[in-house]
């Protein structure tokens, strides 16, 4: 594991938008893939601080809640309210006012190919990682993982009763940078055990590109 150890959560997000930064700077084009959970609005809005250029990236969903776009659970309205608004970028989110999850992963999938995602289009993928090891919404014990034909599905996981919609490991692995940003103490044996070569979803995330783990003090905190 490539690990960058942070002394607090808020420099954990600083350093993740650095290279989130370098990375826009340093391309005429980018595609970011963008995560749920607690950690990523921490990047966000330090990104939505600075002065980039917003028009070289599309921005895009790495998985999401099977709930409407406006719900408190949804990750695109996160990221809306956290980078999308404040930046103007260019922002690809599946639709989950639709009937049937599959037939949402499927018109994503064309979206995301109809705008050159997951193509030789340079990318950056932001990830993070829950206490049982699972990244985007590839959930332990899930048919997702063993998905190497579609770039995006539906998911069920049995664990939460409940619809997901994922990028799968096709898709995640055409990146030139995966960010996994993990912070906080209940993620610490996880980190141990992908640390010590156990295999889990997150650590079979295995781009064209580098790995870079960007940690506090917490999650390292058994390192």
């Amino acid at each position: 594991m490539d690990v960058e150890v942070y002394a607090t959560i808020e420099g954990v997000g600083r350093a993740a938008a650095d290279l989130v930064e370098e990375a826009i700077a340093a391309m005429p084009e980018l595609s970011l893939g963008l995560a749920g959970g607690s950690t990523p609005p921490l990047v966000h809005r330090n990104l939505a601080e600075r002065d980039i250029a917003w028009e070289r990236v599309t921005a895009w969903m790495t998985d999401e809640r099977w709930v409407p776009p406006n719900h408190p659970d949804s990750n695109q309205r996160m990221a809306r309210e956290t980078l999308v608004d404040a930046t103007g970028v260019s922002f690809l989110a599946p639709d989950t006012n639709l009937d049937d999850p599959h037939v949402s992963a499927m018109q994503f999938e064309h979206m995301l190919r109809n705008f050159g995602i997951g193509s030789d289009r340079h990318s950056v993928v932001m990830l993070g990682m829950g206490p049982d090891g699972h990244t985007a919404s590839l959930f332990p014990d899930t048919e997702a993982l063993t998905i190497n034909d579609r770039m995006y599905v539906a998911n069920w996981v049995a664990a939460h009763d409940t619809w997901r919609l994922t990028a799968t490991y096709d898709l995640l692995n055409r990146s030139d940078t995966v960010l996994f940003v993990v912070t906080g103490e209940n993620k610490a044996e996880m980190i141990r055990q992908i640390a010590n070569g156990d295999r889990y979803p997150a650590s079979d995330v295995d781009p064209r590109g580098e790995v870079r783990w960007l940690l506090d003090e917490a999650a390292a905190s058994l390192l």
